[in-house]
């Protein structure tokens, strides 16, 4: 279900807490970002969905109709999922600010004009303007939450009217009905991050049918939308919910690209920003894997769907956000558990303040009852409970729009801690495109012969060095054999049987194990490791016999120095860690300025990474798939990829851009959004502790206190809403200056 009307995360609390009340409802979960609750309903249970839609009403919040959803669903548009943007006026709590506003300027020429009538209208202006939320806190109450701000509210105002306030009860009224406007409209800026995303992908496609460019579709099972139209022959208008893998769409210049695919046909830059960030256009042509959501600049495209709505990268995105945003960082849960004690405290302490000083001291009773009734506004949570996840939110969606995605506000406050990071080295430190630089045979055999084997061993393997030998033996015109029984010894060689030989490539250190070298064989590939070279040995299995070398070079990123000397600013300590051998690691971490650990198999790294955890907190960062193990073994794992499946899976954090500056632009995110979260907590607590103090010595009064708890809570909300405008590399580039 959707749910509209939540200001604060203790709305989320109020109706979880009702809901779970309900027989036969469990697994309730409500996310206050993206306003989706679900739940479980049991099959028997003498509840249905209708009587959930009315719990949640008579708590003073609105279901959004499931027709509504399920016509979004087949439509192919996501806008409606969450309710468009309206004007304040046109909210629920407009309509009733307006309407108390109204009564009480009425009230006040009434009283003006006719004095005698005065104290009456203003009865009446309390009665009608207290209904709604006494209401409310009567419903909240019934369903486990007593505490509630209405229900402090509703006491406040009843107990101001009953010592004969009645005018500034009436204020209390109006301001605390502006406030909850307030929060409702801050509340929708800050869940506009999820919206903009919602918005990336198109509605519908242009599929190409039969007979079009040789590209057979029938389409006839699913397309019997009533909006769809033909244009001319061979195209068709769908939805882009009906779109099947294998389909060929067409994407014009200006259109956005709307599905994952691949380009079969054409050439174009694309603006691919609205999900990597990178704001300069990317030249593709065929062969090329494009984003849902990119924007096609100048020319016409031809693209093979590679994956359904629901999964490409846009909705991998959203999926990702709404787990992060309904994932509680340890500080949100901290300020959680602290505000069910604070509410209760802060109502002993205003009972004690209505009785104490009249029983005891033999004050005046009015004064003391008006005074306690100030502190019961005061003692609202709500700025304190939403001081940390409006924070949270702000800073998952700025990294989201820079193509940061963090999954949740634990991982958020973990990357900030980080006082060590652990790079591997290939794909994330360097290009991950080693190219083929020395081909050497050992007699009797020749150059061609080790390239054509070396590469039917290693064909098929997804690791960077196997895909460079496969692609230098392809471009050299090299024929591949074929070969059979392939298998590998997990960070050492992959085997294989070549035209009847048992054949395996690994590294020398590996080859060394089986056979030691001859000696100007071990002299070649120490002369080719200290030209920071990696040398892959190609070996008879059978003999051990090692029958040749292939040399290959790998360059290190761009940024990699870049991030790494922002890091050492930032305190952290960037760390390489390697299978390769320790020359070529020497080489690359001495241009780099790092330290570094070679020759390490996986288990070597996990053991590395479990040794650093003991000095501090450690961050792992590698491509997301061969590196596992070591990114689920650190506090905070960092996939470098342009959103695979398992590098949005593995790890805490994935960097579409692949750029190193973005761990450093991360761990950055994640100092502003805790330093953010403690400027939130010391305003909350410190505009209430200073409005309690003035209230009991009777500096402030009712409409203080109740501007008091509005002022904290939209403060609180636009300090957040300032993280949006973060900008990671602008701090970066001031800090190095």
């Amino acid at each position: 279900m959707q749910i509209e009307g939540m200001d604060c995360a203790s709305c989320v609390a109020k109706i979880e807490m009702a809901l779970q009340r309900i027989p036969g409802v469990s697994e309730v979960q409500l996310n206050y970002a993206t306003e989706k609750l679900a739940f479980r309903l049991d099959a028997d249970a003498p509840t249905n969905a209708g009587d959930i839609e009315k719990t949640i009403g008579t708590l003073g919040f609105t279901v959004v109709s499931s027709a509504k959803q399920v016509a979004s669903a087949q439509g192919g548009s996501a806008e409606s999922v969450l309710m468009p943007a309206r004007h304040w006026w046109q909210h629920k709590k407009g309509k009733l600010f307006i309407g108390l506003g109204i009564l009480m300027c009425v009230a006040y020429l009434i009283s003006m004009f006719l004095p005698q009538y005065g104290h009456w209208v203003w009865v009446v202006t309390v009665l009608l303007g207290v209904f709604p939320f006494a209401r409310q806190a009567v419903a909240l109450a019934i369903a486990g939450t007593p505490f509630s701000i209405e229900t402090l509210m509703s006491v406040a105002a009843l107990g101001a009217l009953f010592i004969g306030e009645a005018a500034e009860a009436a204020a209390v009224v109006v301001l605390f009905s502006l406030g909850e406007l307030l929060e409702s409209v801050a509340a929708g800026r800050a869940r506009s991050g999820i919206k903009t995303l919602l918005s990336l992908v198109p509605k519908t496609a242009t599929v190409l049918l039969d007979g079009c460019s040789g590209h057979a579709h029938s389409h006839s099972h699913s397309h019997t939308h009533t909006h769809e139209h033909k244009h001319g022959h061979g195209q068709k208008q769908v939805p882009v919910s009906a779109l099947r893998i294998n389909d060929r769409v067409l994407v014009k210049p200006g259109d956005q690209v709307p599905a994952d695919g691949l380009i079969v046909e054409g050439a174009s830059s694309l603006d691919e920003s609205p999900i990597t960030g990178e704001s300069v256009p990317v030249a593709k042509t065929g062969g090329d894997r494009v984003f849902a959501g990119s924007i096609n600049i100048d020319g016409v495209l031809q693209v093979k769907v590679e994956k359904k709505a629901e999964d490409n990268t846009i909705s991998r995105i959203i999926q990702l956000v709404e787990q992060a945003q309904a994932s509680k960082a340890p500080v949100a849960r901290f300020i959680e558990n602290f505000s069910r004690y604070y509410t209760p405290a802060v109502m002993l302490i205003a009972a004690l303040v209505m009785l104490v000083p009249p029983l005891v001291m033999g004050q005046d009773w009015d004064t003391w009852v008006y005074r306690g009734l100030a502190l019961l506004l005061i003692a609202c949570p709500c700025a304190l409970v939403l001081s940390t996840p409006a924070a949270i939110a702000s800073g998952l969606a700025v990294g989201t729009r820079r193509g940061l995605l963090v999954k949740g506000g634990g991982a958020l406050e973990a990357i900030g801690k980080v006082n060590v990071i652990a790079f591997d080295k290939t794909g994330t430190l360097t290009e991950g495109k080693p190219q083929v630089t020395d081909i050497v045979a050992f007699a009797p055999e020749n150059e061609q012969d080790i390239l054509a084997m070396a590469a039917a061993v290693e064909f098929g393997s997804s690791h960077p060095l196997a895909k460079a030998i496969v692609q230098h033996a392809e471009s050299a015109g090299v024929v591949i054999p074929p070969a059979s029984q392939a298998s590998a010894t997990a960070g050492k060689a992959v085997h294989a049987k070549v035209a009847g030989r048992d054949l395996s490539i690994g590294s020398p250190v590996y080859a060394e194990s089986i056979s030691p070298f001859l000696p100007e064989q071990k002299v070649q590939i120490e002369a080719l490791q200290n030209s920071g070279k990696t040398v892959s040995v190609l070996l008879d299995a059978q003999t051990g016999r090692a029958l040749g070398l292939i040399a290959l070079r790998d360059e290190a990123r761009k940024d990699a120095q870049e991030g790494l000397v922002q890091l050492k600013a930032m305190g952290v300590r960037p760390v390489m860690l390697t299978g390769d051998n320790r020359h070529t690691a020497k080489a690359i971490a001495t241009n780099l300025g790092v330290d570094w650990e070679a020759e390490l198999l996986p288990e070597d790294k996990l053991g590395l990474i479990n040794k650093m955890k003991g000095q501090g907190m450690v961050a792992m960062v590698g491509d997301g798939i061969n590196d596992a193990p070591a990114l689920a073994t650190a506090d905070v794992g960092i996939a470098m990829g342009g959103g695979t499946d398992v590098a949005m899976e593995t790890a805490d954090a994935a960097l579409l851009k692949s750029r190193v500056t973005d761990v450093a632009h991360l761990v950055a995110l994640s100092r502003a959004t805790m330093a953010n979260i403690k400027q939130n907590v010391v305003f909350a607590l410190g505009l209430k502790g200073l409005f309690l103090l003035t209230t009991v010595l009777g500096v402030t009064g009712l409409w203080m206190a109740v501007l008091a708890d509005t002022g904290a809570t939209a403060l609180v909300t636009l300090n957040a809403l300032r993280l949006l405008r973060f900008n990671p590399a602008q701090r970066q580039a001031t800090t190095n200056d």
